[in-house]
């Protein structure tokens, strides 16, 4: 039986991005953190973390999230590309966690049973992969009822020449890992998570951090 189109697209999506990322994973801090830095420490700090709890973060990458977690809880972090997830053991190493988890996995299909983690944290990362409402789809799965999703990204414009620009770069920016149309109810329309709250955050304001309570 042959897979449809749909699958076979993404299937190249998500080699294109573990490509992509593979080469940037030497100077993805130097190059992105001084820009998203701020709204990945706000999203950490959106998390109402007590001791013993369980986090997920979802496209951990080089680990830039580690420093800000507090000592007393468990994080797991997974990721496509293991040369990012080099880089982020050799953080929780020098930060010395032995309570961190770091896993090569797909976001599309999270290999954790339901109601797994207190809290998750997906910062830049649902515009990178190719189907981004089954990923949203597996952050509700594995959290526990309560729990708190926190999401960061660019969405698309609600103006209309500004959205019509970013659906044309969107087809180009694809190629390099990431779009620039995705639309906001992605996030806000999956099913069994409640909107909290939702600010715009880093330079510019031109993303938006969005907090989502589990069912």
């Amino acid at each position: 039986m042959f897979r449809s189109s749909a699958a076979d697209r993404a299937a190249v999506d998500s080699r294109r991005v573990r490509q992509v990322y593979e080469i940037l994973a030497g100077v993805y801090d130097d190059c992105f953190d001084w820009a998203l830095g701020p709204g990945r420490r706000q999203a950490v700090s959106r998390l109402p973390v007590r001791p013993g709890q369980r986090i997920l973060e979802v496209g951990v990458g080089t680990g830039l999230s580690l420093p800000h977690y507090p000592r007393d809880c468990h994080v797991s972090g997974i990721d496509i590309s293991e040369a990012m997830l080099n880089q982020a053991r050799d953080r929780a190493e020098l930060l010395a966690r032995t309570d961190v988890d770091l896993r090569l996995m797909d976001a599309r299909e999270l290999s954790y049973p339901d109601e797994t983690f207190d809290h998750v944290l997906a910062p830049y990362v649902i515009s990178v992969v190719p189907e981004p409402a089954k990923v949203m789809a597996e952050i509700r799965r594995v959290c526990k009822p309560g729990g708190t999703v926190v999401v960061v990204n660019q969405f698309r414009s609600s103006g209309r020449v500004l959205g019509s620009i970013e659906r044309v770069l969107s087809a180009v920016s694809q190629w390099i890992g990431f779009r620039l149309d995705l639309p906001l109810d992605t996030v806000l329309g999956t099913e069994g998570l409640d909107l909290v709250r939702l600010e715009r955050v880093n330079l510019l304001r031109l993303w938006q951090l969005i907090e989502l309570r589990r069912q």
